[in-house]
């Protein structure tokens, strides 16, 4: 949850929300020259911030297809700019109304409706903001939401078919998703309000959640189990590509959460603090886990560790304190280890980890806030439990991490079944053992000398 964007909400009447969501106009002598430098560097932080998250994407892809095989390289990266490209559009057409349009009371807090296409007067800005660059930052988050699934879909997907989910996602599901408390909506009324600041369960679980429905419906890569039933390692193709994507993941995650705070203001400091010690403590504390289970420190899972720190403490960056970051960020780093061992055993086969790092990771990180909340404020946050606050928010945040795993398993689970049903979900098993690169697209990931004709 951002701070900033929710204050105005709810407030102490729905008539003192909308006076506030409205932007005001001035003419330019009335504007206090400081307000209004303060506006421009709000306006362009944000807008630097946005970018930083669209540049996940790069980030994304390199993890997934360097977990996997070369043979799909080039389907993985399609599927990630299809995430970014195909969002943008819908976002902009349907899922921005969704998530921010309209009243807040009755049907208002679950969905919004209104602005569409980003036209007419019920178009939602805040604050000092334009609106075009708050819609930038938003359609960024909504990217990444959707492309989580990419890997957990990795190697055995239909392009076709997930060019639909990318699609259904984007418009519909993760717009209610976000409305429920980034818009205002029924998890921020609670009389605690659910506190989520940049996303771990909104988009990360949402993602996550999306995920095990996704890969549940394909089934495992052939080869993947023996006879036995045991998991096999279907080695990556690139360890240098995933950790390179990793990095990139680090950096643009100081867009997703300093960025959130929505203005250029002294407290994206202490935010992008929270955020460095959680992923350092989730990379060290995977690559020690692995080392003390296995004999070895995996090079794969310390990333996903430093990963998992970063989801873990995205909803909290703002309210927990410097101790509560590294205990997050250890604790997630503990939990990937476990969940992705978890998963092979449920024969859930996620060739990346997304379950683990973003829908298992993301749901305690959002929990977490809870536990280690060591800040209160009016209407927007309690303390937690370890910090003297009661068990209040940590309810609040029980509810809405039950409220959005179930709404999302229910909704992707139907998205998959009639993909399933009707296009079809998974590719046949020529294309699977043979790539699909040169199935679904024409032309492999990467061309050797020899196979190009003289």
């Amino acid at each position: 949850m951002r701070k900033k964007l929710l204050r105005f909400a709810l407030g102490s009447s729905v008539a003192t929300a909308t006076a506030l969501a409205i932007p005001t106009i001035a003419r330019a002598e009335e504007i206090d020259p400081v307000a209004q430098v303060q506006a421009t560097l709000d306006n362009i932080w944000v807008l630097v911030a946005a970018v930083l998250v669209i540049f996940m994407q790069a980030g994304f892809a390199l993890v997934e297809a360097g977990l996997t095989r070369a043979k799909n390289v080039a389907n993985i990266f399609m599927k990630n700019l299809m995430d970014f490209s195909v969002g943008v559009l819908l976002f902009f057409a349907i899922g921005y109304a969704i998530a921010f349009g309209g009243d807040m009371t009755g049907l208002g807090r679950f969905i919004g409706g209104d602005g569409w296409f980003l036209a007419g007067d019920g178009v939602f800005s805040y604050g000092t903001l334009d609106k075009f660059v708050f819609f930038t930052f938003q359609v960024a988050f909504a990217a990444t939401a959707a492309t989580i699934v990419s890997g957990a879909m990795a190697e055995r997907t239909k392009f076709k078919s997930y060019v639909i989910y990318s699609a259904v996602i984007s418009a519909i599901i993760y717009p209610i998703v976000v409305r429920w408390q980034w818009g205002g909506g029924w998890l921020f009324q609670l009389d605690t309000p659910f506190h989520d600041f940049a996303g771990s369960a909104l988009v990360h679980m949402t993602g996550g959640i999306a995920a095990v429905m996704g890969a549940a419906a394909l089934g495992p890569r052939k080869g993947k189990y023996g006879e036995d039933g045991k998991p096999r390692a279907i080695p990556g193709h690139s360890i240098p590509f995933a950790i390179l994507g990793c990095f990139i993941l680090l950096v643009g995650w100081y867009g997703f959460n300093p960025g959130s705070w929505l203005g250029a203001d002294p407290v994206v400091g202490t935010i992008a603090v929270n955020t460095s010690l959680a992923a350092a403590a989730g990379a060290v504390v995977a690559m020690m886990t692995t080392w003390l289970r296995d004999g070895k420190p995996d090079v794969a899972m310390t990333g996903n560790g430093l990963l998992a720190g970063l989801v873990g403490v995205t909803a909290g960056c703002w309210v927990v304190n410097g101790l509560g970051a590294v205990i997050i960020g250890a604790v997630a780093g503990i939990l990937v280890v476990y969940s992705v061992i978890f998963w092979d055993r449920m024969r859930i086969d996620d060739p990346v980890g997304a379950i683990s790092v973003h829908g298992v990771c993301g749901a305690f990180g959002a929990i977490a806030v809870g536990l280690f909340s060591a800040t209160e404020s009016e209407g927007i946050v309690k303390k937690g439990l370890f910090y003297g606050g009661g068990a209040d928010q940590l309810v609040s945040q029980l509810i809405g991490v039950v409220a959005i795993g179930a709404f999302v398993a229910v909704t992707t689970g139907i998205l998959f079944f009639v993909i399933k049903k009707t296009v079809g979900l998974r590719v046949d098993e020529q294309e699977e053992i043979e790539g699909l690169d040169v199935h679904e697209h024409g032309v492999p990931g990467y061309v050797n000398d020899d196979m190009v004709l003289r």
